[in-house]
Formats: C-alpha cells, sequence, structure tokens
C-alpha cells in the first residue's frame, strides 16, 4: 500500500512542535530522503521556505548574509543547512537580538561530519536538535499483518519506497547508493576515485550485527586502518550506519569493549549484499543478522522520536555470553533477545536468564523457564526482570499484533516467534524463518 507523503504521519511530530514552541532555532537532522523537508514544510506552512541547494541563493547566503535574510523574512525555514553553515553565526545574531519568540527558525540538514558541532557551538542554549530517521513500523501505511519480514527487511524504511508511483527496492537503493557516493562522500573526503569507498560500504553490509574490526577491514579494502576509521565516522555521520556501544559494568564479567554495527536503513544493508528477492534472502546465511538490523533500528526510532538520546548497548564477553540489546531502564538496563524463528525454544532465554543473576531487580520474578510462561503480553526480552501485572510505562501501535510483542516496560520487536501457552511445554518442533 502506498500514499502520497503528505499523508505519512511521523511519530516525531509532537515533539517537534513542542521544540519549535520552547526554542527559537530548531534543527532537524537525519539521512538522505527521510523525509525532513516534507514533515517541517507541512507543520510550519507559514515559514518562508529556502531551498539552499539552489546555487544561487547558496551563493546570496554565503557573500551577503544581511541581504539574503532582509529578501526572506521569518519566519523561516532553511532546507539543507550543511550547504551554507556560515548563515549559522548570523542566525545566531538575530536570535540573540530578540529572545522572546520562538519557532523562529526551521533547519533541516542531512548529518555531514562538522554540521553538528557547528550547530552545537554556534548555537548553543538556542536550538534543539531532533533527528528524524526513516519510517517506523508504527509509521508504515499499511498494517504490520499484510506486510511479510522479507517485505520489510528488502524495501527498508525509507518513505520513497512507501509512496505512489515507487520504484522497485533495487532501483531506489541503487540511485539512492550512488547519490550518496558520488555527491555526498566525494564532498565529505575529497576523494576522486570512490571504488575502494564502494567496497568498504559493501564489507560493512556484510558486518551487519558484528563487532567492528577496523584493521581486518583495511587489510580487505586496501587502505589503511586509520583510513577505515575516518570512512566509518563518516558513514555514522551521515547516517548510512550507527554503532551500538557495549555495556560496561563491575560484575565480575570481562564484556567486549568494541562496539557492533547496523545500518541505519535494512533495506540497503540488503541490497549491498546483492539479496533482491524474498527467496534469496530465506536462503542468505545473514538473514539473520538483518533481521537483527532491523529491530536495533527499530529501538533506536523509538528512542530518537520521542527526542531523547539513544542510550542503546548490548553485552558480550569471550564465552559466548550474550544480550543483542540493553534497552534504558533505572535502576538497571532491560535486557532484549531478537530471534527471527517461528518457533519458540526455551535455550532463547538463556543469556536472558544469565543477565537477570548479574544485576538482579528488587521482587524481581524468577527466570524465565520451559515450564513456565511468559509475561502477557509475552516477553522474551527480560523476563526475568518484570512481572505480568506491571503496567506499560509506553504504548506502541504493534503491541496488539500476535507475531510482534512490546514487554510491559519498554518497546521491543519480535516477529514469527510463536510462544507456548501458561502451563504447558514449549513446542520443541524445528525451527523456521519462512513467515
Amino acid at each position: 500500500m502506498n500514499i502520497p507523503a503528505s499523508m505519512l504521519q511521523r511519530t516525531l511530530t509532537p515533539k517537534l512542535l513542542e521544540s519549535a514552541s520552547q526554542y527559537p532555532v530548531v534543527t532537524i537532522l537525519g539521512p538522505r530522503q527521510s523525509g525532513k523537508t516534507t514533515l517541517a514544510r507541512a507543520l510550519f506552512p507559514s515559514h518562508t521556505y529556502v531551498d539552499l541547494e539552489d546555487p544561487d541563493l547558496r551563493a546570496l547566503a554565503r557573500e551577503d548574509p544581511k541581504t539574503f535574510f532582509a529578501i526572506h523574512p521569518e519566519p523561516l525555514l532553511l532546507d539543507e543547512i550543511q550547504r551554507v553553515p556560515e548563515l549559522l553565526s548570523r542566525i545566531k545574531v538575530l536570535v540573540d537580538a530578540d529572545r522572546s519568540r520562538n519557532g523562529r527558525f526551521i533547519l533541516t540538514g542531512s548529518h555531514q561530519p562538522r554540521l553538528r558541532e557547528a550547530v552545537s557551538q554556534s548555537l548553543a542554549g538556542r536550538t534543539a536538535e531532533l533527528d528524524l530517521l526513516p519510517l517506523s513500523l508504527s509509521e508504515l501505511p499499511a498494517p504490520l499483518d499484510a506486510l511479510p519480514t522479507e517485505d520489510l527487511i528488502l524495501r527498508g524504511f525509507l518513505p520513497g519506497l512507501w509512496l505512489d508511483s515507487s520504484p522497485s527496492p533495487a532501483d531506489f537503493h541503487r540511485n539512492y547508493f550512488r547519490t550518496y557516493v558520488e555527491r555526498d562522500v566525494r564532498t565529505i573526503l575529497e576523494i576522486r576515485h570512490c571504488n575502494a569507498f564502494e567496497k568498504f560500504l559493501h564489507l560493512l553490509a556484510g558486518r551487519v550485527g558484528q563487532l567492528v574490526n577496523c584493521d581486518s577491514l583495511a587489510g580487505e579494502v586496501g587502505v589503511s586502518a586509520p583510513t577505515i576509521a575516518q570512512w566509518l565516522s563518516v558513514a555514522e555521520a551521515s547516517f548510512v550506519v550507527f554503532r551500538l556501544p557495549p555495556w560496561f559494568a563491575n560484575v565480575g564479567k570481562r564484556f567486549v569493549k568494541s562496539p557492533k554495527l547496523y545500518f541505519t536503513d535494512v533495506g540497503l544493508a540488503a541490497w549491498l549484499l546483492g539479496i533482491e528477492t524474498p527467496a534469496q534472502l530465506a536462503r542468505d546465511p545473514l538473514r539473520g543478522n538483518l533481521f537483527e538490523n532491523l529491530v536495533v533500528a527499530e529501538l533506536l526510532k523509538t528512542r530518537t522520536n520521542a527526542g531523547r538520546e539513544p542510550n542503546l548497548y548490548f553485552a558480550r564477553d569471550s564465552k559466548g555470553f550474550e544480550v543483542d540489546v540493553l534497552y534504558p531502564r533505572s535502576p538497571i538496563p532491560v535486557p532484549v533477545e531478537i530471534k527471527s524463528a517461528r518457533t519458540f525454544d526455551a535455550s532463547f532465554a538463556k543469556n536472558l536468564n544469565a543477565f537477570s543473576t548479574l544485576l538482579p531487580a528488587p521482587n524481581a520474578p524468577p527466570p524465565f523457564s520451559s515450564t513456565t510462561a511468559p509475561p502477557t503480553p509475552p516477553a522474551l526480552a527480560s523476563v526475568a526482570s518484570t512481572s505480568a501485572t506491571s503496567p506499560p510505562t509506553q504504548s506502541f501501535p504493534w503491541m496488539s499484533r500476535p507475531d510482534c510483542f512490546s514487554p510491559p516496560f519498554a518497546p521491543a520487536f519480535r516477529r514469527q516467534v510463536q510462544f507456548h501457552s501458561p502451563g504447558k511445554p514449549c513446542n520443541a518442533s524445528p525451527k523456521s524463518s519462512s513467515p
């Protein structure tokens, strides 16, 4: 199901409107084609819109900012602010001249490595910074029941793939990738030949959900480890990938200290791996990694759409203990296990139970076992630190879907996992990843 762009409801909307009522400047950052301009223009129709991709306007803004702002009166929506970061200093002067009015400037930008730093320095205390990522599951224009897992992974979540007359996922991601490499990378890194960087991105897709190892990547790409580190920072700064940091605690275990890597949009990762059909995806050894990417990115969107810092972590030691995601909650984080199998197996809860013994919560129920049922709604994540009667702290649109879940204490996403009924043993039939 495809719909006009203006009809897509974005979860960030309330936070964006609230920020505009509290700050003179609101800065919306995010990957290319995540819907920043569409959302800003829909929410602030009375603002004068200026597209800084226009070379004439860009030249005027650089050479004569006073005339630029005289021609374009407030309130003002400046699109692609990273093209003329020099305007930030002038905006600061204008804001300081009258601090009584809020929502005067709405800035959008496809984040460049130095843009966030420039915004923070020039507009510190004057702007709210919000990240608009690709669509979340709750923002999709079709019921989740009608969307197979394979379709979500192959299509991805960029709005352009969910609109009327949208191209095929393969065509869309090919053009998206070319635009990013040929335009952004050349500008940011000032390199003439992008072949090595393209190879680097393809290799990153093969490492979804794995620890980042710059030395290993350097050997395969044929460049130095410092160059790989620089390229990884560029890919992260431009919202192509993000790193999930490791969790540390004084609990008697030696956890790994390297972050794990994920793509902001799982569809791009699948395309980079050469996966174009559901049949290919079902056979690919990285299907589980891509599904994990989908879930972790969804948790990230849950945080950023609420205007919060991600504060997501994972835990892993050298002996096989691992928790896929640690979701923020006080006083201890909530462990989340991600599985794409259709049939539940009690072994899925092994590391969750182990984590619950590291930092036991007060009055926590006993660890999950094959003879006890998970809470309702069923929560494969940290069942040892919540109770079935705990009231929900947040509401999520996919909570009621049979093949998705959200624990009462934190959001999470599950597909194709069948839990056994209370009082009955777990179904021990072989697990399957087909829908």
